[in-house]
C-alpha cells in the first residue's frame, strides 16, 4: 500500500495546467518584458539589463562602442555654397585650323590646276588610242624659236605607274649632267684665263655641244621607248650607251689635266698654281661630276634589277630588232627596190645572151 502511494505521488501534476504558470517561467517573462519597456529608442541611455543571464564565453564583456562627441550648437545648419570653379582657360586654336580664305582659294586654284590636267591627260589618252597624233612638246622651245619640239614626253602618261619613279629620277639625272657641263665650260674658262690652258677651255664647249642632245637621244629616249612599252631592244640600247656615259662622267670625275675636264686632278694643279678662289670654284665642279659618275652607277644597276624582273632577254631584244627593221617603209622600200634590179639585171643578161646566140659567127 505503501508502494502504491510513493507511486501515486509521482503524478500529482495536473497534465491540464497553464505551463506558464509556473513560477520560473512567469519570473523570466515579467523581467524580459519590464526590460523592453523600460528602454527607450529615442533617449541616449542604455537599456536596464535586470535579469541576470547565463554568460557564454566571452558574451558577457562586449567591446565598449564609444560615441564620438560632436559639438552641439545652437545655430542654425548653414549649407556652404560649392566654390566656384576658376575661369577656363583660353581657347586657342590650333595652326590647322587657322585657315583663312586666302588658304581656301588656293587650295581651290591647285584643285583646278590638277583637274585640268586630269582632263588634258584623259584627253590625250583618248586620242592615242584613236590613232590620232601626238603633238611633240620636248624640248619645250619658245613660240618665237624657228625650231620646234622634236619628240613627245610626257612621264605620267606614256610610263606605267610603277615605272615612273625611276624615269623621272633619270629624267632629272640627265638635266643635272648637263648643268655639270655648262659649269664645266666655266671652269675650263677659268683655267685658260689663270693658266692659259686653251685645250681644258676647247675641249669643255665641245663636250657640252656633243653631250647634251646626244646623251638625251641616245640614252634617255631609249630607256623611255624602254619603259613605255617594254622594249628589250631599247634596253639593250640604253645599257651600251649609258655605259659608255659612265666611263666618260669619271674621267671627267678625275679631272685629267688638258682633257677638257675640271676634275680633281685640275683642281690640285690649281691650288698649286696659287689660285685659290679657282680652286674653290673646281672644287665645286668635280663634286658635281663626282655625284654625275655615283648617281650613274645606282641608275644602271637599278634600271638592270627592273630589267631582269620583266622578262627581257636578248633574245627577244634580236626579235624586237628585226621586225623593227622589216616593219620599217625605208627598209621595205630598200629591199624591193634592191630585188627589182637583181631581177632587172638578171632579165637583161638573159635577154643579151639569147640575142648573141642568134646572132651570125664570123
Amino acid at each position: 500500500m505503501t508502494h502504491n502511494s510513493s507511486t501515486m505521488s509521482n503524478f500529482d501534476d495536473n497534465p491540464f495546467a497553464d505551463p506558464f504558470s509556473e513560477p520560473s517561467i512567469q519570473q523570466a517573462t515579467r523581467n524580459t518584458t519590464s526590460g523592453l519597456e523600460e528602454y527607450d529608442p529615442f533617449s541616449g541611455k542604455p537599456p536596464t539589463q535586470n535579469v541576470p543571464t547565463t554568460q557564454i564565453g566571452n558574451a558577457g564583456n562586449p567591446p565598449t562602442y564609444v560615441q564620438p562627441t560632436v559639438g552641439v550648437t545652437n545655430q542654425p545648419a548653414v549649407v556652404n555654397p560649392t566654390p566656384t570653379p576658376a575661369n577656363p582657360p583660353a581657347y586657342t586654336p590650333s595652326a590647322q585650323q587657322q585657315v583663312t580664305t586666302a588658304e581656301f582659294q588656293r587650295r581651290q586654284e591647285e584643285l583646278e590646276k590638277k583637274a585640268e590636267e586630269l582632263a588634258r591627260k584623259e584627253e590625250e589618252l583618248k586620242n592615242a588610242g584613236a590613232g590620232a597624233a601626238r603633238q611633240d612638246n620636248w624640248p619645250p622651245l619658245p613660240s618665237f624659236c624657228p625650231v620646234g619640239p622634236c619628240f613627245y614626253q610626257d612621264i605620267n602618261v606614256d610610263i606605267p605607274l610603277e615605272f615612273q619613279k625611276i624615269v623621272r629620277m633619270l629624267y632629272y639625272l640627265w638635266m643635272f649632267h648637263v648643268l655639270m657641263l655648262m659649269l664645266n665650260i666655266l671652269g675650263g674658262l677659268g683655267m685658260f684665263i689663270a693658266l692659259a690652258d686653251g685645250a681644258t677651255f676647247g675641249l669643255a664647249i665641245v663636250y657640252f655641244a656633243l653631250f647634251t642632245p646626244f646623251s638625251y637621244v641616245c640614252w634617255f629616249r631609249p630607256i623611255y621607248k624602254a619603259f613605255r612599252s617594254d622594249s628589250s631592244f631599247n634596253f639593250m640600247v640604253f645599257f651600251f650607251v649609258f655605259s659608255f656615259q659612265l666611263i666618260v662622267s669619271i674621267i671627267n670625275a678625275i679631272g685629267i689635266p688638258s682633257m677638257g675636264s675640271c676634275g680633281w686632278v685640275t683642281v690640285g694643279k690649281a691650288f698649286s698654281s696659287g689660285y685659290t678662289g679657282l680652286g674653290v670654284f673646281l672644287v665645286l665642279i668635280a663634286t658635281a661630276a663626282s655625284v654625275v659618275a655615283a648617281a650613274m652607277v645606282y641608275a644602271i644597276i637599278w634600271v638592270h634589277r627592273i630589267y631582269r624582273s620583266t622578262g627581257a632577254s636578248f633574245a627577244k631584244a634580236q626579235a624586237e630588232f628585226s621586225q623593227g627593221v622589216m616593219r620599217n617603209e625605208h627598209v621595205q622600200t630598200a629591199t624591193a627596190n634592191a630585188a627589182s634590179a637583181v631581177i632587172r639585171n638578171q632579165m637583161n643578161q638573159a635577154t643579151s645572151g639569147g640575142a648573141n646566140s642568134a646572132s651570125p659567127r664570123f
